[in-house]
């Protein structure tokens, strides 16, 4: 069972972290909603014994692991703290004038136009403010070539729909745009003569690649795409978000289930090889966005306005020093 595999995190939290913890990160993507991660590692940060191994990441959780990798080489924890910050705010800044507020009456226009013409009938010049942003904030030819973390970034190939994953060598300002892509608002990114699409369709965030890339056992985890809902929407709009917090989740659903079969598997090979004792070992600790922030699958990820990015950030900061023992709490969500 998934929830077996996530229990296992909470029994690991019913201890004091260790004095020195390494772990890795799989940030699922989910829009404005990465604030609330941008709120858990703001938190984290600030604990020195701390130390990312890997991170993964689709969307917004390939912004947000950018955006660490770059400040952690740049400015260690600090750096990290203040790029993502810098981002942040600059985000809801700037998100004030643009068509992307959803609070607004042009976002609800907006909503309308997409389900009738597409991007390429909407944005020819296929103009994107989130690839000016990025490029204000990280240097990705720095990242490139002097990576000091490792980088699991996804985004899904149009062609047939699987998952490709882009490492900390690879990174650049479009690949984390094809990350980012939605098909209803952006036209598809080219990389390598293919076309991409949001990686949160296919790998939300990287899981199983996440497993073999990094060094460490123990996997934080950070869902922010709400799994609780309307049970029987009757509205269009309210139609269309189900759907895509339905979809946004599968690929992280599938990819549980996935690691608890093979961990069931593992447990059974009288001779465990090197990848059956990884996966033995490993630890995954669930924070869940929708147990922070209770109206949170009413709210719309495309909507940008500061004070409800103000309120996911601090919403995140909480989960965070709860997951490190600091209220007694130690909250995590089992799913499945």
């Amino acid at each position: 069972m998934i929830s077996n595999l996530l229990r296992r995190a909470t029994a690991a939290r019913a201890t004091s972290l260790p004095t020195s913890t390494r772990l890795s990160l799989a940030l699922q993507g989910g829009g404005a909603f990465g604030a609330f991660t941008w709120g858990m590692l703001d938190r984290i940060l600030e604990e020195p014994a701390i130390d990312f191994d890997a991170v993964s990441g689709a969307s917004a959780g390939a912004v947000n692991g950018v955006l660490v990798a770059h400040g952690l080489r740049v400015g260690g924890r600090e750096g990290a703290r203040e790029a993502l910050e810098r981002f942040w705010t600059a985000l809801g800044r700037d998100a004030a004038s643009s068509f992307f507020r959803a609070s607004s009456r042009s976002g609800l226009a907006l909503d309308l136009s997409t389900r009738l013409l597409s991007p390429y009938q909407l944005n020819p010049f296929n103009l994107n403010p989130l690839r000016e942003l990025l490029l204000a904030h990280v240097d990705f030819d720095a990242l490139r070539a002097e990576p000091t973390t490792r980088l699991l970034i996804s985004a899904t190939r149009v062609a047939d729909g699987s998952s490709r994953i882009f490492r900390e060598d690879e990174v650049s300002v479009d690949v984390v745009l094809a990350s980012a892509c939605l098909p209803m608002l952006h036209q598809a990114v080219t990389i390598d003569g293919e076309s991409y699409w949001d990686g949160g369709y296919a790998a939300n965030p990287p899981l199983l690649p996440l497993v073999e890339a990094a060094k460490s056992s123990r996997i934080l985890l950070v869902q922010i795409v709400p799994t609780s809902g309307d049970d029987r929407p009757t509205t269009s709009p309210g139609i269309v978000k189900r759907i895509s917090q339905i979809t946004f989740n599968a690929a992280l659903q599938h990819e549980l289930e996935a690691i608890s079969a093979l961990q069931r598997l593992s447990a059974e090979e009288t001779v465990r090889s090197e990848a059956a004792r990884r996966i033995q070992a490993l630890t995954i600790d669930h924070v869940s966005a929708e147990d922070w922030y209770p109206d949170l699958s009413r709210r719309s990820a495309a909507d940008l306005d500061r004070s409800f990015l103000t309120d996911l950030h601090q919403a995140g900061r909480k989960a965070a020093s709860a997951w490190l023992g600091e209220d007694g709490s130690r909250h995590a969500k089992a799913a499945g």
